[in-house]
């Protein structure tokens, strides 16, 4: 036997080889060039984002062709100004924000693609032993409101829509920070918030929010408003629309995982930002599917869509609380085109 050598027709053999290798390896190459996606939270990391961490640790942005990055946010309202200013492509956010940017820079503001909370969570809290049983009893009681935010905003169509005397309904503003300690110290009598988050900081102050509070939410008092979901730029409809729909499929299939398994969907929550309270935020990611998600409407129309002519009714509400100059057409503002099948949007919503 010859040592160190190798017979010419095993070299042309393996050469052949190593070619058909390269050849298949090739397109698989060209296969995984991803479209780079920059998608921006609606706040600091909480349990309710789990669809996104899901889609991201499960492959599913990877499978539809995407390289999302996720980056915390800033405020609901402000990921539509993320995105306006071009640092973001995508993201989780309130759909009334998107109503009042449209109304005055219609092809700059971004659209929703995907409804997520088909319920709002503007709300007034108060203690109970404020005495606060009724809306009517919020005349004459001192509330705290933070300036700029929507449940702030609204309060003068949500008196409008309930015979409140909206002279006798003092508000003062303040820090959202400070919402829950005031209420908790008796300095204001109730305060206009975000029950998702609200509820959330009094649980982190040691209240239990539903023996010692009482909750008013504004979808129960004529005040029937989307809010928060998915919204991408009209740069990125445009210029990539597959981007797009793989998007929306890829959030599709994990927010309906999710509903099935919070422990899963946690397990991805944790593993974006180990310093989340698992707990409270499982919690979080529970009371946003009672409160916010699921719904007769969803049952009919599926996850991730809205009816048009109460889009069109809830616009007509913001238009008037910001008195805007016009009213955005329902399709300024939502875009059902990339939604996956009605079949493949059906949640089952299941404790775990």
């Amino acid at each position: 036997m010859t040592i160190g050598k190798t017979p010419s027709h095993m070299i042309s053999r393996r050469a052949a080889t190593a070619g058909l290798g390269l050849a298949l390896f090739a397109p698989a190459v060209r296969a995984q060039t991803l479209t780079p996606i920059k998608f921006t939270l609606g706040w600091k990391t909480q349990g309710s984002d789990a669809p996104y961490f899901v889609a991201r640790d499960k492959g599913y942005f990877r499978a539809a062709g995407l390289d999302v990055t996720i980056d915390q946010g800033e405020g609901s309202g402000a990921t539509v100004t993320r995105i306006m200013g071009g640092a973001y492509d995508a993201g989780f956010g309130d759909i009334n924000a998107i109503i009042q940017n449209a109304a005055t820079r219609p092809t700059e503001t971004p659209v929703m693609v995907y409804q997520m909370w088909n319920q709002p969570p503007f709300s007034f809290v108060a203690k109970k032993s404020a005495g606060i049983t009724t809306i009517k009893d919020l005349e004459g009681k001192k509330l705290g409101g933070a300036p700029g935010t929507p449940t702030t905003r609204l309060l003068p169509v949500f008196a409008r829509a309930n015979n409140l005397d909206l002279s006798k309904l003092t508000v003062t503003s303040m820090a959202p920070n400070l919402q829950e300690p005031m209420l908790i110290q008796g300095q204001i009598d109730a305060a206009l918030v975000f029950n998702i988050t609200s509820y959330f900081n009094l649980v982190l102050n040691r209240q239990d929010p539903d023996k010692d509070f009482v909750w008013f939410a504004f979808g129960d008092y004529g005040l029937d408003l989307y809010s928060n979901g998915m919204m991408v730029s009209q740069k990125l409809i445009r210029e990539n629309p597959q981007a797009v729909a793989g998007l929306v499929r890829a959030v599709n299939r994990a927010n309906l995982e999710v509903a099935g398994d919070q422990e899963m969907g946690m397990a991805a929550v944790r593993n974006y930002d180990g310093l989340v309270n698992i707990p409270v935020e499982k919690r979080r990611l529970q009371y946003a599917f009672d409160k916010l998600i699921v719904s007769p409407e969803l049952k009919e129309i599926g996850a991730g869509d809205v009816k048009d002519d109460r889009l069109a009714r809830a616009i007509g509400m913001v238009v008037t609380g910001y008195e805007l100059p016009r009213a955005p057409s329902p399709a300024e503002v939502f875009n059902r085109a990339f939604l996956p099948a009605r079949s493949e949007r059906e949640m089952s919503y299941r404790m775990t």
